[in-house]
This record gives structure tokens, sequence and C-alpha cells, in this order.
């Protein structure tokens, strides 16, 4: 068997780069990658502005005066989008947030610390030289790096472009996933169960975890315990498809196909990874499409797909950064026995701001996962006592 290192390892070397792109308007770039650098074409802010509604003031005017609360005439107005005039000696300039500051004007009062007097403000507390003044350039410079390609699009990304009056961005077109599931026993939901059979959950797990990630699924369906069925829906699966994920039928039964078939209908590179839960888990190609085949145990094909699946995925999408970030915390829970293996336990934080595990660590009880709020990474040949130091990595961390 493979160690979790190394599959991880081997499926990240094998994702080829995305090679296609689509330029987007912001408002639909939202969950892509980027795909060029964009650079600032402009300094951010663009002029010195105002960080507070107050007084535009030059600093020696008031130091030359020597009055302990002295008075200027204020000589315009200057809300924000408008041009100031240059500040007359001796004077104010009434400013808010955000507006220019005038030539000649090297500090601003905020109005809290001002009294305004009929025409004229008195300033009750004397400013240094650049207090509230935001500098030009201050957060973003001229020809500056914003984004670097790789990065994943959200809110802040999409704001950051606006700001620099960016109206579309240049992504990576969407992964086009095809799926399907193996098994005799499966059901849809909404219809009776015959004696034998069971719900297909696996279905809507992968299909709206993929989903969520971006990609482009197209979902082939149950197919039958059967060779010559799970062949025709690999060569189905890899028609227009940049990847193929199965869940079931890659274990060592009789009646698990899906390893048999892709090798006969592609090339086999590694099946088995020293994890639990998940141990199953077949990476090929079907032509020059990857494959991937999950195990059909609930928990194995979601906690496989989130430590394995995803890192190589995002890869696929062009991101740069796809491992998971992991906390150091405390565990308040024992472990009962080493295993040669690694293994990824469901836990989550409890009121003292320590890790509990739910109690029933099977690989079929899907509640684990919806209870938890992430997982603990226990390294093989390893107990766990309660006051531990533990690697854990959150639902929420994950790229």
């Amino acid at each position: 068997m493979l160690s979790f290192e190394q599959a991880l390892q081997n499926l990240l070397d094998a994702a080829t780069p995305p090679r296609t792109q689509e330029a987007l308007p912001l408002l639909q770039a939202s969950g892509r990658v980027l795909a060029h650098d964009v650079l600032a074409d402009l300094d951010v802010p663009p002029a010195d502005n105002s960080a507070m509604d107050g007084y535009a003031l030059r600093v020696g005017d008031l130091v030359a005066g020597q009055a302990q609360s002295p008075i200027l005439p204020i000589s315009q107005r200057i809300p924000a989008g408008s041009v100031p005039l240059p500040l007359q000696a001796g004077t104010a300039a009434r400013i808010f947030t955000g507006a220019p500051i005038p030539s000649g004007a090297d500090a601003v009062v905020m109005q809290e610390h001002c009294t305004a007097e009929g025409d004229a403000v008195r300033v009750n507390q004397l400013p240094q030289a650049g207090q509230n003044i935001r500098r030009a350039g201050e957060d973003i410079a001229r020809g500056s790096t914003v984004l670097q390609a790789g990065v994943l699009l959200g809110p802040a990304e999409l704001g950051l472009a606006a700001s620099l009056g960016v109206a579309s961005l240049p992504v990576w077109q969407r992964l086009r996933v095809a799926v399907f599931f193996t098994g005799d026993e499966l059901q849809a939901p909404g219809l009776p169960l015959a004696p034998g059979q069971i719900y297909n959950s696996n279905r809507y797990v992968l299909v709206s975890q993929l989903e969520a990630l971006g990609c482009s699924v197209r979902d082939i369906g149950s197919v039958p315990d059967d060779l010559a069925a799970t062949r025709a829906a690999l060569r189905r699966a890899a028609e227009d498809s940049d990847l193929i994920i199965t869940c079931g039928g890659v274990s060592v039964g009789e009646e698990d196909h899906v390893k048999a078939a892709l090798e006969a209908e592609g090339s086999l590179q590694s099946w088995r990874v020293a994890i639990r839960p998940g141990k199953p888990l077949a990476f090929g190609r079907v032509g020059e499409v990857p494959f991937i085949g999950l195990p059909g145990n609930p928990v194995s094909s979601f906690v496989t797909f989130q430590m394995l699946v995803r890192p190589y995925l995002r890869r696929l999408q062009g991101m740069r950064e796809v491992l998971p970030r992991r906390l150091p915390m405390r565990a308040a829970f024992a472990t009962k026995k080493a295993v040669p293996v690694r293994e990824f336990l469901r836990a989550r934080c409890n009121a003292e701001g320590s890790l509990e595990l739910f109690p029933q660590q099977g690989s079929a009880v899907l509640s684990s996962c919806t209870w938890a709020e992430g997982l603990v990474d226990k390294a093989p040949d390893t107990l766990i006592e309660p006051g531990d130091i533990v690697s854990y990595i959150p639902f929420g961390a994950l790229p």
C-alpha cells in the first residue's frame, strides 16, 4: 500500500495544469481560478485623501499662532469626489472622509477635536504633520501585482479588482467531471427499498462536493455490478470529460469490477492507500482522461475526497495553494489502539476549546461527517491521550 504522503504526491505530480481560459465579468468570476497575474494600472488611493471627517490645514499656521486653541477661518468645503482649490495660507478647509487633500495642507484634524464657530473653526488639539492623511498608493502602488495567478476568486479579490477599475478577469474554464456509482444494491431516494437495497447517499455527497468546487458535473448515474456495464460506463464517462470519478467497486470482492474495467479500458497506476477510512482508492486513466475510483463506504468516500481528491482537483483547476491549513489543538479524548495506517478522525471543538471525537468512527457512519467540524490527522502506530497536541484540519480550512 502507498502511504498517504506518497499517494497525495503522486496525484499532485500527475495533475496537468489547465489549458483553456476565458474572460469573465467580475460578478460572474466568483469561485473561479485566476489564470494570469493582475497588475495595478493606478495608485490606490489615486491621491492623498482624508481618513476622517474634519478640517484640513497647515500645521505651521497653528504653530505660528502660538494660541492654545487657535481659530482659523474656513476657506472651502471639500466633500468626497470633488476637486479642491489650493489651501489659502492661515485657513482651514472643511473636509470629509475620502475627499482629496488640498495642496498646501499637511494634516487633518478630526472634527471631534475641533469646535465650529460660524465661518471659522477652533482647533482644540494640535495635530502632527501627516495626521489622518491616507497617501496616494498607500494601499496599492501602480505597477504592483495585486492578484496572483492561481488564486481562488472570492468577494475580497473581486472587490480589489474593482477598486482598480478592472471590469473582467481571465479565469480557467470549469473542470468537466463525469461521475458514476456502482452497486446492484443502490436505490434512488424517493423510491421504495427492496430487500437488500440501500439508498445511494454517495451520489449526493460527491456531486454536491464537486459543484461546490466549481466543477461542471456530468452524472451518469448508477451502474450494475457487472464488468461489461462498468467498462461501457467508463467509455461513456471519458467522452468530453477532464476527469472521471466513481464511487464503489474498487475493492477486491468478486462483485467489485471497477479495477478490472479500468485495466481493460485504460491503465491503473495505484489502488490502495494506507489510510483509514478509505484504503481502496484507484487512480489511473481511460485513454487520456484521468480516473479516480473512490471507496463505496460513505465516510471512506467523504474523507478520501477531502484529503486526496480535493487537492488534486484544485491543482487541475490551476490553484497554487491546494493543501489544507492545519491547526495544533489539544485533544479531549483518548484513542484505544495504535494502527499501522494514517487515520483521519471526525472531530469538533468543545466549549473548553479542545477537540472531541464522534463516538462512532466507523466508515459507514455518515452522521459523523455532519456532526464533525474537521478531521484529526493521526499518524500511524501512535496513540493519543487527553491533553496531547494533535494536528487538526477544520473543514473550513480546506482550499
